[in-house]
């Protein structure tokens, strides 16, 4: 459990020749990128701490644990290649026994500048699997037993995920085949409307849940995928959770009662708990901020924890970071700009920020999870603030392990 994990080296495509089989860029540093931030501890509460990832399941519901470029303005051009570099070295000190990998789809831009193309994901989780079996210390996760014996046996358990249904198009069947590849999570859409139902990024939030996409939620049901509503509007995550006969996720997100940024309403967090889903907190690029804490960080994410841990109870909390080994707000600048011919439509609502306090600078990153291996900083808080360790045990996997036992 989160210990020390069997690491043999290998390198992302060490089987090919880099030059020669693929395009080579120079990737983003594993280590060190920014200035590493772990919260501080006590001697006593260190000692709690290496003994509480020694005797747990640390489960991470959302992230991108690959490599990119150092220098962004090249991101789009690697994603054009079709190869993502996961940063298995870097895996393997991140103390993580199971890591839900949300591939970069709406970036696989093997054949368009749109993303979300069936052929693209196929040839991306493909790849990457090739990749994957040119290893042994993580492993494609597919069961619950996977990650417990990833856990037993210094490993990390591997679940690839699609942020989006989008590429399944018209298509039930493409569900199976997706499950079939080893897919064990499906988001709905991804921000923009799609066949299934109201994406979290449109100007007008009042569509819901198609005919289609109940018929794809009783699909994904029979076949055991998980589902997740991370970026639909409000009204569609409802309406998927009560479509639904399994328990439904949204692997990263927010209280928008606090918070700004990436979040749902209190209607919708109360909705996973009374239907014994899961909030995983999430806070990609800037980060969940709140009125206390305007510049995103540890602390502004773990206001947000503290807040749904109160509201749904402490059961239906998790964790999804979304981060990656890169400059996360430097993706967003690049990836962005490749939308052309995106208009501005009238009456989209904006968010005024809030204020930085004077004296307050914003880094750039979320400090304190600006990476997978800061994810031990959620636990080494909630120490540091006085929570049990069974309170810990939960956020940090138990609660995933319960819900993916009844889902997959």
């Amino acid at each position: 459990m989160g210990k020390k994990k069997v690491y043999d080296g290998y390198k992302a495509y060490g089987y090919l020749e880099a030059g020669f089989d693929y395009q080579v860029y120079k990737l983003a540093k594993e280590f060190n990128r920014v200035p590493p931030f772990i919260v501080p501890l006590s001697k006593t509460e260190e000692e709690r701490f290496e003994e509480f990832v020694e005797m747990n399941i640390l489960v991470d519901l959302h992230e991108h644990p690959v490599l990119w470029p150092e220098d962004m303005s090249k991101a789009m051009e690697l994603q054009h290649m079709g190869r993502d570099f996961t940063a298995y070295e870097a895996l393997s000190k991140a103390r993580i026994d199971c890591v839900f990998d949300n591939l970069m789809n709406g970036t696989a831009y093997i054949t368009s500048y749109g993303g979300w193309k069936w052929n693209d994901i196929i040839h991306d989780i493909g790849i990457r699997l090739c990749d994957l079996h040119h290893q042994s210390m993580v492993i494609h996760c597919k069961t619950v037993d996977d990650i417990r014996y990833a856990a037993e046996k210094g490993k990390v358990a591997m679940v690839l995920c699609l942020e989006s249904a989008t590429p399944i198009e018209n298509e039930l069947d493409r569900i199976d085949i997706l499950h079939g590849i080893g897919v064990r999570s499906i988001g709905i859409c991804y921000s923009e409307s799609n066949m299934l139902g109201g994406g979290m990024g449109e100007t007008l939030l009042d569509s819901g849940l198609t005919d289609f996409g109940y018929d794809a939620i009783k699909r994904m049901n029979k076949v055991g995928m998980l589902i997740d509503v991370g970026h639909t509007n409000d009204r569609t995550a409802i309406e998927t959770i009560e479509a639904s006969d399994k328990p439904v996720y949204n692997s990263h997100s927010g209280p928008a009662a606090i918070a700004q940024g990436h979040t749902n309403g209190d209607e919708v967090l109360n909705a996973f708990a009374e239907n014994d889903g899961l909030l995983a907190v999430g806070g990609a690029g800037r980060g969940l901020r709140t009125k206390k804490h305007p510049v995103g960080s540890i602390e502004s994410y773990m206001e947000c924890v503290a807040y749904c841990i109160d509201l749904m109870g402490v059961d239906y909390v998790g964790c999804g970071p979304d981060t990656l080994y890169g400059n996360h707000q430097g993706l967003y600048e690049h990836w962005f700009a490749r939308r052309l011919g995106k208009q501005e439509r009238p009456g989209r609502r904006m968010q005024e920020p809030w204020p930085i306090p004077e004296g307050e600078v914003d880094p750039g990153y979320v400090e304190g999870l600006e990476n997978p291996n800061e994810f031990v900083n959620i636990a080494r808080w909630m120490i540091k603030h006085g929570y049990s360790d069974a309170e810990i045990a939960k956020i940090m996997g138990q609660n995933a392990i319960r819900m993916l036992e009844k889902v997959w």
